[in-house]
């Protein structure tokens, strides 16, 4: 806790989140000890705490308010109860209830003049994480699993077991709350916590969970470094109009895979779309393998990415007649202006949803 808090600059008020299960009342029981003190390091912290009832079991409103109660015996002042509704999404139920979750969080921090969020998230939540991303055929992103800090969100315990956040518990003499759905087969991430990961250290010896943490914090960095790069990339060779953006096809095919890909994201996000999966992606990498203007190939968030050919662009043809005008050479992401690129164009355009 201490190493987090100095990591984060010393933030003077900090929120945890806790739904009374061991691991994020454990957190409360280390946050409460400096709250007690009054200061890290010499330097002053106050720390509030928030429930956040996502009404999804029977009893949920009396577990939050038994917890918001223990918060405030540990020492931490004000505390919260926030009730959510969990909208339901296309990604499933585990995601629309930690979207909900966030933006409670979120919320209740800028109610409470809170500078840092505290998660109770464990080496074995991590581990899980990185299962998950491996199953799914995550990229380095998904595999790099959660950070120890992002944004105003800290993950202090990402280095301590789940045993030992129940050690805590029993030390401090607190009865945690054990959430039927962490063993409930209907989840992905209860399968691998019950399932899947007793297996691997039955068959793999101790210590896979400490192994895939680990491989989760190298991923970080090379996410890190590949997340820069290809945003500095992006930006030097996108091209933004008003309906769209559009990258010099040239340049796009001789980066690297691992650049050309994430450029290809980005553009989609730019013009408004949404990270596509690796199916997707690679359909509008293809595009310029292609011969003459080729596409469109849909992306998820209503964008279509196509290639308008040198020939096409040069003859003013039929594909790129309204093309041709509506990408003409532009500034570059740094305001200075440039020719349009002898080649073809890789383009991106957000189509608006037709109305039913």
């Amino acid at each position: 806790m201490q190493n987090a808090l100095a990591s984060a600059g010393y933030p003077s008020r900090v929120l945890v989140a806790c739904s009374g299960g061991p691991d994020s009342l454990a957190l409360a029981a280390v946050a409460a000890y400096f709250a007690r003190r009054g200061h890290v390091d010499g330097h002053p912290v106050s720390v509030a705490g928030v429930v956040v009832d996502h009404q999804l079991q029977a009893g949920s409103a009396e577990v939050a308010a038994r917890t918001a109660s223990v918060l405030r015996e540990l020492g931490l002042s004000p505390v919260e109860v926030r009730t959510v509704e969990v909208a339901s999404t296309g990604f499933g139920p585990e995601a629309a209830a930690r979207d909900a979750r966030h933006a409670a969080l979120d919320s209740a921090a800028d109610h409470l003049g809170c500078d840092a969020i505290l998660l109770g998230h464990t080496l074995d939540d991590q581990a899980e994480q990185v299962l998950l991303g491996l199953a799914r055929g995550s990229g380095t992103r998904s595999l790099a699993g959660m950070r120890p800090a992002r944004g105003r969100l800290l993950r202090p315990f990402l280095g301590l077991r789940r045993e030992e956040t129940l050690e805590i518990c029993e030390v401090e003499e607190l009865d945690p709350w054990h959430d039927p759905s962490n063993a409930d087969p209907a989840f992905a991430r209860s399968r691998t916590r019950v399932e899947v990961m007793p297996v691997l250290e039955e068959k793999l010896g101790p210590g896979v969970a400490e192994s895939l943490a680990r491989t989760a914090a190298i991923l970080q960095q090379d996410a890190d470094f590949l997340e820069d790069l290809a945003n500095e990339t992006y930006l030097s060779l996108v091209q933004r109009v008003d309906d769209g953006a559009w990258l010099p096809e040239d340049a796009v095919r001789e980066l690297p895979a691992a650049l050309r890909f994430r450029v290809i994201a980005k553009a989609a996000a730019d013009v408004g779309g949404q990270q596509p999966g690796y199916g997707r992606l690679q359909a509008a990498e293809a595009l310029l393998r292609r011969q003459g203007s080729a596409g469109p190939v849909e992306l998820p968030g209503h964008v279509s990415v196509y290639r308008l050919s040198l020939s096409d662009l040069e003859q003013e043809g039929p594909v790129s007649a309204g093309a041709s005008s509506a990408f003409p050479a532009g500034a570059a992401a740094d305001g200075v202006p440039r020719l349009a690129p002898r080649c073809g164009k890789l383009v991106f355009r957000h189509q608006k949803p037709s109305q039913q």
